[in-house]
């Protein structure tokens, strides 16, 4: 019987964030490279990042190893107002593995609550379907035909939030970096980050 996990990494909320990302779950224990959010060296986060803001896939990468500078992350991200919460607090992983289809989501992210840590948020980013489809449950919207890069204004607790559903960075993912990125570069623009 697989044991239910909790989240290893709090979420990551600058002060002063007006954008938060959204993801779902973290990888297991092995397949990190470094103690932060998208740490599996296999997946394109960060690469997304370095292309959109740097024009260098390997901006977050640590010199000559195959792992992400966490520091570098987090500066960046609190110098750009830039959030990062699990969708899901607590989960099952039904095949011992990181895959969202196999996810069972125990519980969710208290979203009220990490949103009154960050009063000047008012974009979310979901990384993947799942994320986005567990957000909407949140949020107590319709999932069905939400494309990528797609945006809807809604309010929750009080505020107002755009949220836009941009593709996963895993490598299971069928689309390639170059892609990815132009989603995320199109929707950094939009909130006025690029």
């Amino acid at each position: 019987m697989p044991n239910v996990e909790v989240r290893p990494f709090p979420p990551f909320l600058p002060k002063a964030a007006t954008v938060m990302m959204m993801g779902t779950f973290p990888p297991k224990v092995e397949k990190r490279s470094m103690q932060f959010h998208y740490p599996n060296f296999q997946n394109d986060m960060w690469r997304v990042y370095g292309l959109v803001f740097f024009d260098d896939a390997q901006h977050f990468q640590k010199e000559n190893e195959k792992a992400f500078d966490a520091d570098k992350i987090k500066a960046f991200l609190t110098a750009k107002g830039i959030a990062s919460c699990p969708t899901v607090r607590r989960a099952l992983r039904e095949h011992d593995n990181a895959s969202d289809e196999f996810l069972d989501v125990v519980e969710k992210v208290d979203l009220a609550a990490v949103l009154k840590k960050i009063p000047k948020c008012r974009h979310i980013c979901t990384t993947g379907g799942k994320a986005t489809e567990i957000l909407f449950s949140i949020l107590g919207l319709k999932y069905k035909d939400f494309h990528l890069g797609e945006t809807t204004e809604t309010e929750y607790d009080g505020r107002k939030l755009s949220v836009t559903r941009l593709p996963s960075t895993s490598r299971a993912y069928p689309m390639k970096l170059v892609k990815k990125a132009e989603y995320y570069r199109t929707f950094f623009a939009k909130v006025g980050l690029v």
